[in-house]
């Protein structure tokens, strides 16, 4: 089981840290699959946007849904997300040298989200490198068993995924 995870300081740098690797593993020749998060900030209206990439090529679909501008954070759309998860695991039917989840967050400890395909990956033999919040840890733990943590670096990330799409 290749299966990896990683967990970057500071708010959206997993964003930013996966979204680099999938760029650098897509000039590899690796065929990907999976979501890429994409935020834009919104400071007007104290909000962001996030946007999901589903790979390789997209759609790009927002899974964030604006609540007034008196709402603290992001409010994530679920529907707008099982939208993302149903076409990744659409594509990794057809097979791919590589599974990136941007996060396993909320949803997926609840049982929803990327779970599945996170799972569909790995009795496939299909590597996978997750995005995991901090607090979100013990519970994606308890759903994988085990899984080898990434230093939180563009050159660390890549060389496991080179070395396990070989």
């Amino acid at each position: 089981m290749k299966l990896a995870y990683v967990i970057a300081p500071g708010r959206g740098k997993t964003n930013l840290l996966l979204a680099g690797v999938a760029e650098a593993l897509a000039t590899h020749g690796r065929s990907l699959c999976g979501t890429v998060q994409l935020d834009t900030e919104r400071a007007e209206d104290h909000h962001c946007d996030m946007d999901v990439l589903v790979l390789p090529d997209g759609p790009k679909i927002r899974i964030s849904q604006f609540l007034g501008a008196d709402a603290r954070g992001c409010k994530l759309n679920p529907e707008a997300l099982e939208t993302a998860v149903g076409q990744t695991e659409e594509r990794l039917k057809a097979g791919a040298d590589l599974l990136i989840v941007n996060k396993f967050g909320k949803q997926e400890a609840e049982g929803r989200g990327f779970r599945e395909a996170v799972g569909e990956a790995l009795a496939r033999d299909i590597p996978a490198i997750i995005g995991v919040s901090e607090g979100s840890r013990d519970a994606f733990m308890a759903f994988v068993g085990d899984a080898e943590q990434l230093a939180p670096e563009h050159d660390a990330v890549l060389a496991w995924a080179l070395e396990a799409t070989q």
